[in-house]
């Protein structure tokens, strides 16, 4: 009598001749002519390799898509939503998340040591990689030194889909901790409209007066959505 070897557990067996060939073929194309070569599930494919080294990923990888619609919704998505996705676990969750800080790092590491205002495509860039994807508000502040070096950047507040509450002299009194003698205001909106709300305009013309009392410029508020933005500037809304 001949017995059959049992079936490894769902989810460890090794990779086909055939997927594996994919993988090499996938790599081949991405090394020889870059991400744009790519669609977006496969670079996400491509993401997940190390993740899932005994699996073929293109199916997740479609389904992450499917479910976010685009890789960076993808790589921004919160864990708890990622983990909703049948055979996402925390090897997945936690190669995503290194993705995004990486990004965010790189965008980051474009400001550097040089004066803020005289990099204004990297300060966008930066708040892009950091809150453009994000399903929740979010308001952060850039705090800079009299040459408008970068001092610190910190999120002030988390809120909801469409609020997050703004403590003008909690932004005040961190300035002053840290030194700040300038600051540009970031938050974003998840619905992609960048038009300023009135209490948008209202709370930041709150943090502009108690500011100005104490000697600290506020350089520009920023409204990021998606892939687009809004100045308050350039608004002439201060």
């Amino acid at each position: 009598m001949r017995f059959s070897p049992p079936r490894p557990p769902a989810g460890t067996d090794r990779l086909t001749s055939e997927a594996d060939g994919h993988r090499a073929r996938l790599r081949a194309r991405f090394l020889a002519a870059g991400a744009q070569a790519l669609a977006d599930y496969e670079l996400l494919e491509l993401v997940l390799f190390g993740a899932l080294p005994r699996r073929d990923t293109k199916a997740m990888a479609k389904a992450l898509i499917e479910r976010f619609g685009s890789f960076a919704d993808v790589i921004a998505a919160d864990p708890a939503r990622l983990a909703e996705v049948p055979g996402v676990g925390e090897a997945v969750i936690a190669t995503l998340k290194a993705v995004e800080a990486a990004a965010l790092r790189l965008s980051r590491g474009r400001l550097g040591d040089r004066p803020t205002l005289s990099s204004w495509s990297a300060v966008l860039d930066y708040c892009r990689s950091a809150m453009a994807f994000s399903m929740i508000e979010q308001f952060r502040v850039l705090y800079l030194d009299k040459k408008n070096k970068l001092i610190a950047d910190e999120v002030q507040q988390r809120g909801t889909v469409d609020h997050a509450p703004v403590y003008p002299r909690e932004v005040v009194k961190r300035s002053l901790e840290v030194g700040a003698t300038a600051l540009i205001l970031v938050h974003n909106h998840p619905s992609g409209d960048c038009t300023p709300s009135a209490a948008d305009i209202a709370v930041t013309r709150e943090i502009q007066g108690a500011a100005r009392t104490l000697g600290i410029a506020i350089h520009d508020h920023l409204v990021i959505g998606g892939d687009r933005h809004a100045s308050f500037r350039a608004l002439g809304l201060l």
